[in-house]
């Protein structure tokens, strides 16, 4: 267990968790008056105590509706032996709470729960050192029971946590000494608590970024062409015709460059003008569109990584005596959350408040200051929990335009994107190519395995920025880590002594935008891996869990396995041992999978319908093994979430654009999963209390994209190749009677 210095000093404690090594005491000014983020050799950065005998925890990341800020408290109550209706947290704001990184790669309780431990371990062992004083009587002697210190000879002796530290500066430096309480007794970890945000927002009393007004504000719309274009060209104006919208009152055009907007002192008065003002803007350069994607993909010129590679995977092909490969086609996806990203802005001509859903308060603030020129700490960010996004949807061009509206017309400005907005400028997770070979020996052992994808990238200059000027940029790491070839899904969990992984990297700027959408990229890599892995079992006449069952030796890895096949009362047979003549069929189907350093397995029940080419998933079984799970229920809830959007991902969701641009802008064009098509899903959680904590939001749709697939061959005797799995391309893979 990483240990921290803790400050101390008389009267209130307040201590730091933090990746900082070294912790130095230092007076602090009221919080929330100075730019953060708040110092973090100042212990009361991280967590206070009160003269009620409550604490707040001060945390970095945010609230999605994950359960985040429950949990971190969870465990906080854990050490410090507080009830968890002790304990609060409050609004991420750059002037208030620390800067922890992004709310992003399942990092909340894998990143933040270690440090909370730790400084919460801290902070009980300094109180009980104070109490040890005040009750004359020695550390090892004393309880702690709901922030109540006694003494074990006379229970009546006692003094509250609030009465020795509440509400005052007290320097404490870490010791590196203080334990950590032990799995065995935990009562809270390990728990199912209800979420602290659940009241206020079934009572409709919570306040989504939605909902924020301020006062004097305006009302603004972005004017952009309806659909984005191939990210390098962004969108560049030959003329705007102001006059077109002077018969709406008050509404005015600003702009920035290529940056366009209207603002109104009514909504529907900047709703009316950005529709109806006139632009004319530049023909952009052709992209491949939906139907030219993948060869153009294929044939393009890459920059070539070999993510892993271990024996020699031509020797392992060459002896092997059954070969198989499989191709998948994965689309762009958008984020399209239910209700288009929203920010409100209020630039000064020395400081800016920004009001928004940023995932990252500090590197939103940051890529402000850059954009208005201004110095980071004038610039305070307030999160506001929005609709949800799972990923980089627009969250910070939204905010970026509100910035740009609110200094152009002087005023605080509301910005709500249009379902246009959203649909057509969304960081959309990336189209994928990808290619895989698999062999097995005469006795079932995989012996060969290779994956060749092509991707590119995420965008790093938001569309706001670009259209001011600041030239495209690629994120950082492109090609590797969550951005390439995935080592763990692309035949990880398997013992396979010839492997090699290649990553084919694509020019960013010469597709649509991109950013990290739920599982980026993890499920176009197991709808191609796993349906391989299923190929050879197939070939085998084996069962295909018992298949993966006979080439696995993680027992972490077998675990979410044999907690899927379980759930789901699977039976051993061979995939469509039993095809049917009936216009519906069924089938099931199994998968593994994961995102970066969890477990995740899955079995699929589905039911294709061969007249109409219909697919739907009945009942889905997903199971992850996150290591210790602070909040069993919130995990079960994940894994929920994460079944049915990966149905609808599989069955509905592909950004439709031609050689202009996107063209899928609203619901029709884009559909998703409907109520009456959701699957029933039963979650299963891999408890365990020894390991630590992993991420969970994202970590078994991959495997479940796999079952879904491997289901449909079970089902129909037919492999498909591209997904989503429309009716047009189920009944063209049909009358095929191959991949499709």
């Amino acid at each position: 267990m990483i240990r921290r210095k803790f400050l101390k000093a008389g009267g209130a404690l307040v201590v730091g968790f933090n990746l900082r090594d070294t912790l130095v005491a230092q007076e602090q000014p009221v919080r929330g008056t100075k730019p953060g983020p708040p110092d973090a050799k100042q212990v009361d950065t991280w967590l206070a105590i009160h003269a009620d005998n409550t604490a707040t925890v001060y945390i970095g990341f945010a609230e999605l509706g994950q359960g985040a800020s429950t949990a971190l408290l969870q465990i906080a109550a854990e050490e410090l032996d507080l009830d968890m209706s002790q304990l609060k947290t409050v609004r991420l704001d750059t002037n208030v709470t620390p800067n922890q990184g992004g709310t992003y790669s399942s990092a909340s309780i894998n990143r933040g729960g270690p440090q909370v431990r730790t400084a919460a371990a801290e902070a009980r062992l300094a109180l009980l050192k104070l109490a040890s004083a005040k009750l004359n009587a020695p550390v090892e002697g004393l309880v702690v029971s709901k922030g109540v210190v006694s003494g074990t000879g006379n229970p009546k002796d006692s003094v509250t946590y609030g009465e020795l530290v509440g509400d005052k500066p007290f320097n404490v430096t870490f010791t590196g000494t203080a334990p950590v309480k032990p799995t065995t007794e935990y009562k809270i970890v390990g728990t199912k608590f209800p979420r602290n945000d659940t009241p206020a927002k079934v009572s409709a009393q919570y306040t989504y970024m939605q909902y924020v007004r301020v006062p004097g504000m305006l009302h603004g719309r972005v004017v952009r062409p309806r659909g984005q274009r191939m990210y390098g060209a962004g969108a560049k104006i030959v003329s705007v015709d102001e006059a077109s919208i002077r018969a709406i009152p008050g509404a005015r055009v600003v702009r920035k460059g290529d940056f366009l907007g209207v603002v109104a002192e009514n909504e529907w008065d900047a709703i009316r003008a950005a529709q109806q003002l006139k632009v004319v803007w530049e023909t952009p350069p052709a992209l491949p569109g939906n139907a030219g994607l993948y060869e153009h993909m294929r044939a393009a010129k890459t920059e070539e990584n070999i993510v892993l590679e271990r024996g020699s995977v031509a020797t392992g092909f060459g002896g092997a005596a059954h070969t198989v490969s499989q191709t998948c086609l994965g689309p762009y996806q958008a984020h399209a959350p239910f209700g288009p990203n929203c920010a409100v802005a209020d630039v000064q001509a020395d400081s800016a408040l920004v009001m928004c859903s940023t995932q990252d308060v500090y590197g939103t603030r940051n890529s402000l200051s850059r954009l208005l020129g201004m110095p980071a700490e004038k610039i305070r960010v307030q999160y506001y929990e929005g609709s949800g996004t799972y990923g980089h949807s627009c969250y910070d061009d939204v905010a970026q335009a509100a910035v740009l509206l609110s200094q152009l017309a002087g005023k605080p400005v509301r910005l709500q994107f249009m379902r246009w907005d959203e649909h057509g400028w969304d960081n959309y997770g990336p189209g994928h190519l990808g290619e895989v070979r698999a062999a097995a020996d005469a006795n079932g052992k995989i012996v060969a395995y290779e994956y060749q994808g092509w991707q590119h990238g995420w965008i790093n200059t938001e569309t706001s920025a670009q259209l001011t000027g600041v030239p495209p940029s690629e994120w950082p790491g492109a090609g590797t880590g969550v951005q390439g070839v995935n080592r763990l899904t692309c035949g990880g969990m398997y013992d396979i002594p010839n492997l090699r992984l290649v990553n084919h990297k694509l020019p960013v700027t010469s597709y649509l935008k991109a950013g990290w959408l739920r599982s980026p990229l993890d499920l176009s890599f197991a709808f191609a891996s796993e349906q391989a892995i299923d190929q050879l079992a197939h070939l085998l006449e084996h069962d295909p869990y018992e298949f993966r069952q006979r080439n696995m030796t993680d027992m972490r890895w077998l675990g979410v396995l044999n907690a899927a096949a379980q759930a789901a009362k699977w039976t051993p047979r061979k995939a469509a041992a039993s095809l049917s003549k009936a216009n519906i069929v069924t089938g099931r189907g199994i998968g593994l999978g994961t995102h970066l350093t969890s477990y995740g397995g899955a079995v699929a029940e589905i039911e294709v319908n061969k007249e109409t080419g219909r697919v739907v998933a009945k009942h889905l079984y997903g199971a992850i093994d996150a290591g210790q799970v602070v909040n069993p229920g919130f995990v079960e809830s994940q894994i929920m979430g994460q079944m049915v959007q990966t149905a609808s991902r599989m069955f509905k969701e592909e950004v439709k654009f031609d050689q202009t641009g996107v063209t899928s802008l609203d619901w029709a064009s884009y559909p998703i999963l409907r109520f009456d098509e959701c699957p029933e899903v039963t979650a299963v959680v891999v408890q365990r209390l020894d390991q630590r904590s992993t991420g969970a939001g994202e970590e078994c749709m991959a495997a479940a994209a796999a079952a879904i697939a491997n289901a449909f061959f079970d089902a129909t005797g037919v492999r498909m190749k591209e997904f989503p799995m429309t009716p047009a391309r189920v009944l063209a893979a049909l009358r095929g009677g191959k991949a499709a």
